[in-house]
C-alpha cells in the first residue's frame, strides 16, 4: 500500500493550489481517503474526507467554503481543492487511506473520518507554505 501526494508549494494569501493524493496497492473504491494538516509542534488535524464508494464528503469547520474534495477514480487519485488561502492554512498536508469502508457502519465513518485513528496507512505529506 502506497500513497503519494503532490500540489504543495508556496501561495500568497488569498491564492489556490490543488493537491494530489494517489493511492497504489489497495482496493481504491472500498476506501476513504482524508486529508490532514500539521504546522510543527501542532498536533495532526482532519482537513477533509472522501468516501469513495459512495463520493460522501465532509470537511472541518475551518475550511469548509474554501477548500473542495474530490475523486477520479479512474487514476485511483483523490484531490483537494484549496481556495481563498490564509498563513493558518500553512503546513504539511497527509493523506490517508482506511480500508474496507463497505464492511463498516455508516456511523462509524461519519463520525471517524476526520480523525487520525480511522486511517490504515499514510503518505508523506506535501508541504503547503501561505505567505502574506
Amino acid at each position: 500500500v502506497q500513497l503519494v501526494e503532490s500540489g504543495g508549494g508556496l501561495a500568497q494569501v488569498g491564492g489556490s493550489l490543488r493537491l494530489s493524493c494517489k493511492g497504489f496497492g489497495f482496493a481504491f473504491d472500498d476506501s476513504a481517503i482524508g486529508w490532514f494538516r500539521q504546522a510543527p509542534g501542532q498536533e495532526r488535524e482532519g482537513v477533509s474526507a472522501i468516501t469513495i464508494t459512495d463520493d460522501t464528503t465532509d470537511y472541518a469547520d475551518s475550511v469548509k467554503g474554501r477548500f473542495t474534495i474530490s475523486s477520479d477514480t479512474s487514476k485511483n487519485t483523490v484531490y483537494l481543492q484549496l481556495n481563498s488561502l490564509t498563513p493558518e492554512d500553512s503546513g504539511t498536508y497527509i493523506c490517508g487511506a482506511a480500508h474496507g469502508i463497505r464492511r463498516l457502519e455508516n456511523l462509524t465513518v461519519r463520525l471517524g473520518i476526520l480523525n487520525s485513528w480511522f486511517y490504515d496507512n499514510w503518505g508523506q505529506g506535501t508541504q503547503v507554505t501561505v505567505s502574506s
